[in-house]
């Protein structure tokens, strides 16, 4: 039988119709729950240098950079023995011989909480009253207040709450999780920091070099997003060029850096033709991110903002979009925190600026069910003394606090403490590395073993150091 006559005998016009829609609802489903299968790319997604040593608990990590060293004695961490010293002279005991940044050689004052503090929720978290949206999420909040990190001066403590080294160029936190578990998304970065400003206290400034991927490829550092206006300069086509056309140049470019990459062999040419064609995808990617006419405005007023404003809030929002696009580490920096004067003044003017986003962030995670595989992190690069430094603090390192929320941690309580006047960390002491190792642990990472060699050895986040904080999940 002639086999076009078979077929049509076979299949008659109902039956084919029904399986050319089943199979097409097959296509639709495949390419929702994985895009890139019949994505317009020249270059695989990278999937991670490693597969999780265990079950991972989350997907991601949001960090709340609170740049400048927020007080934890205003915050997170009250001391009733140091408010009843307030004004008297600081024990000689403590200080003597201890590391100081401005303080040196100065007559040190005892200075009190300067707000009052609330016990929270039905766990009774104790919370400054400087943060009353927070307070309405006490129950979700995991309040570390044993931290200690290695640096007193504020880039060099930047630079090791991020890459776990006060040396500079190693990569940072970001980079070492794009690079050993990969990201969820080909259209946008693995990792994304964005900064926003307050009105209030001494602006730091915050280098590039902390979302650096340091010796590992290039192609994982962290891409800075702008707050305001088109996060990324020169994402939009120039009027006249089609995409089919910039397709063209994208691939001319990338055959041309293949044909350079067989005769010099450079890991950084590999990187190049990545990046032309995450940047080509970023086209469509970045505006649809950043357009919010979809947003209910019950998300918005919950935010407290419209987006585009360069608010901290506004951040939180888009950390939320990026969070739920597959993006791995989002990293929010807000530089107003460093009250050398008038902490009681300025205070809560900056936790003003970032009470309703962060408690936001929250909740919304919650509701749309992210809440389960994502960490929220919060604090800032170390404490302030309980010293007086005239109506202000100096920078602190032996003890302050921070808080984590989210996926595999405990909510309701708090961990550790600093001793009567705040200012060692004296039980249940968590370092930076033990922060980075449980952190790692909840995305299915044993810290030890995520390693790359360099220079004839092995490096890792958490260098020789480090243990995961089980008493903190979950």
């Amino acid at each position: 039988m002639n086999p076009f006559e078979s077929l049509r005998t076979a299949c008659n016009r109902r039956s084919f119709l029904g399986n050319s829609l089943a199979g097409l609802g097959t296509f639709a489903l495949a390419n929702q729950l994985n895009p890139s299968l019949f994505a317009d790319s020249k270059v695989e997604r990278w999937p991670g240098a490693i597969k999780p040593h265990h079950k991972a608990k989350i997907k991601r990590v949001i960090w709340l950079c609170m740049a400048g060293g927020p007080s934890h004695l205003e915050t997170l961490d009250y001391k009733p023995e140091l408010a009843k010293m307030h004004g008297k002279p600081m024990p000689e005991s403590i200080t003597k011989g201890q590391p100081i940044a401005q303080l040196q050689g100065a007559k040190l004052t005892c200075l009190g909480p300067q707000h009052e503090f609330k016990k929270c929720g039905k766990s009774g978290l104790e919370l400054s009253s400087i943060f009353p949206r927070l307070a309405e999420v006490a129950d979700d909040l995991c309040v570390i207040r044993s931290m200690k990190t290695e640096a007193i001066n504020h880039d060099p403590a930047h630079t090791f709450m991020n890459t776990g080294t006060t040396i500079s160029g190693r990569p940072s936190m970001g980079s070492w999780l794009w690079y050993g578990l990969g990201a969820e998304t080909d259209s946008l970065p693995g990792f994304v920091v964005m900064l926003s400003t307050g009105r209030s206290g001494q602006m730091q400034p915050i280098a590039a070099r902390q979302w650096h991927s340091g010796f590992l490829p290039s192609q994982f550092q962290g891409v800075e997003f702008r707050s305001k206006g088109n996060p990324v300069l020169y994402v939009t086509s120039p009027d006249g060029v089609t995409q089919e056309r910039q397709r063209d140049v994208v691939d001319a470019a990338n055959e041309l850096n293949k044909l350079f990459d067989k005769q010099v062999d450079d890991p950084e040419i590999a990187t190049r033709i990545s990046q032309y064609e995450m940047a080509f995808r970023m086209q469509s990617s970045v505006p649809e991110l950043m357009d919010l006419t979809k947003e209910t405005k019950e998300t918005l007023d919950l935010y407290g903002t419209k987006g585009g404003d360069g608010s901290f809030a506004a951040n939180c929002l888009l950390a939320r979009r990026l969070a739920e696009r597959g993006t791995r580490f989002i990293q929010l920096y807000h530089r107003d925190w460093d009250h050398h004067g008038n902490v009681k003044g300025d205070i809560p003017v900056v936790a003003k600026e970032v009470d309703q986003g962060m408690t936001a962030l929250l909740k919304d995670l919650k509701r749309r069910g992210m809440w389960d595989d994502t960490l929220v992190v919060w604090g800032g690069e170390f404490g302030r003394t309980p010293m007086a430094q005239g109506t202000g603090r100096d920078h602190h390192m032996k003890g302050f606090s921070i808080w984590l929320a989210g996926g595999g941690i405990k909510g309701g309580m708090s961990y550790g403490a600093t001793d009567d006047f705040g200012y060692n960390a004296s039980e249940n002491i968590v370092s930076v590395h033990d922060l980075h190792a449980t952190m790692l642990h909840l995305l299915g990472v044993d810290h030890e073993r995520l390693t790359i060699r360099f220079q004839g050895r092995d490096f890792r986040l958490t260098d020789v150091h480090g243990k995961v904080v089980k008493a903190v999940l979950a």
